[in-house]
């Protein structure tokens, strides 16, 4: 039996037995969609997690009060202590680092925020000139904090472009906020930037912020602490040297102790792409399964074709076809079941992937490349491997009692 007339006589079954037919293919795309939908998702996240990271600056290093390798999330709680505060005299004193282009300090805290009869809630950030180019902010209008010693308050800000509409009705191209008074509790600052529209970073949307010098921040959240220190290193070879600087200068200034944490982007980019990376092939196995029904489908629905197909099977071997002619036959019945319900699955998946990323734009929904393909091959990998019990019980078949169908 010639290869055209192998597909040919499949095709003619798989339409006689519609119902059939149908009910497999719906399992077969079912898995193989459940696969795509899955790894999209997971790979979305991973995606997301990536382009937030970047978006925080390049060849960051961050440090962060307290050893997490002693005491986790929370240092010092086991023990009953509080971390040792980090100060604005230890963020300068970073600049020692030959390996670290810029710093800003960091201090973090919710105020109220008044213009004339408007207020709102936002959340208050104190830090340097610095910290626009290490996060990499672009202005829509004016200039951002002024430069010089970050120890001197300056009754100046820069609001984010929510802010500035909700509170000046300045939209986009307007400059109706700049020059005007803004008073945060229970301090006034003259308003001389508003940040580029950029969304939400990690969480935190840069659209809704007040930006203060540190200095002003330390006096309105009454604290001389800061609740992080962003350093930038020269170049991304130089980050190692930058974290190992920053340690020993930390070391020195807290009498000896190591009682900060230095993270560095790599290492908590790497970190969560292991994680979801590792994540995305769990669900995507578990998905798979559901593959493995569909071939058990499979063979169930076959195991009974046989049967039904006992004539037809019997004139078959009667007119001379071997029993490996046989088994092909089922074998391509079943390849081209899979196929079916391989494109049927992929173009489920990947309309559920669309619909996924109409309701959550900000994540890059995209199924892996590997997805794609080991999703249509496992379904015709399961789909042969489970028919193989019903072809090799259909080539047994003895054409005699198959055609008096005893």
């Amino acid at each position: 039996m010639r290869a055209a007339d192998l597909v040919a006589f499949s095709w003619n079954v798989l339409r006689g037995y519609g119902a059939r037919t149908l009910l497999i293919l719906l399992a077969m795309g079912i898995g193989v969609a459940a696969v795509v939908a899955v790894s999209a998702i997971g790979e979305g996240a991973r995606l997301y997690v990536v382009n937030q990271f970047g978006a925080l600056g390049t060849n960051l290093v961050i440090v962060l009060p307290g050893r997490s390798e002693t005491a986790g999330a929370m240092p010092g709680v086991l023990v009953g202590k509080t971390p040792r505060d980090i100060t604005l005299d230890d963020a300068l004193a970073l600049k020692r680092s030959h390996a670290i282009r810029r710093i800003a300090p960091l201090i973090v805290g919710a105020g109220d925020v008044h213009s004339g009869t408007r207020h709102r809630e936002t959340p208050v950030l104190g830090s340097t000139a610095e910290f626009k180019d290490i996060r990499g902010m672009e202005l829509a209008q004016g200039r951002f904090l002024p430069e010089g010693d970050p120890r001197h308050s300056t009754p100046v800000c820069v609001i984010g472009t929510t802010v500035a509409a909700e509170l000046f009705g300045a939209g986009a191209g307007e400059t109706r906020a700049l020059g005007e008074w803004l008073r945060v509790g229970d301090r006034r600052f003259r308003v001389i930037g508003v940040l580029a529209k950029q969304g939400e970073s990690l969480g935190f949307n840069t659209d809704e912020i007040v930006i203060v010098p540190v200095a002003a921040a330390q006096a309105l959240f009454n604290t001389s602490a800061l609740f992080r220190i962003l350093a930038e290193a020269k170049s991304r070879d130089q980050i190692p040297a930058a974290k190992s600087d920053i340690e020993e200068i930390m070391r020195e200034r807290h009498e000896g102790e190591r009682d900060v944490t230095v993270i560095t982007q790599d290492a908590v980019l790497a970190t969560f792409d292991r994680i979801l990376t590792a994540l995305t092939l769990a669900v995507g196995g578990i998905a798979a399964i559901s593959l493995a029904v569909a071939g058990i489908l499979v063979m169930n629905v076959m195991l009974i074709s046989v049967t039904q197909r006992r004539a037809e099977i019997g004139l078959l071997k009667a007119l001379g076809a071997t029993g490996g002619m046989i088994r092909l036959a089922f074998f391509t019945e079943a390849v081209m079941l899979a196929l079916g319900g391989a494109a049927l699955g992929l173009a489920a998946g990947k309309l559920g992937e669309v619909l996924i990323g109409q309701v959550y734009p900000a994540i890059p929904f995209s199924a892996p490349l590997w997805a794609l393909a080991a999703a249509p091959a496992v379904a015709i990998a399961t789909s042969i491997l489970f028919s193989v019990a019903p072809a090799r019980q259909a080539a047994r078949l003895d054409p005699v009692r198959a055609l008096s169908k005893r």
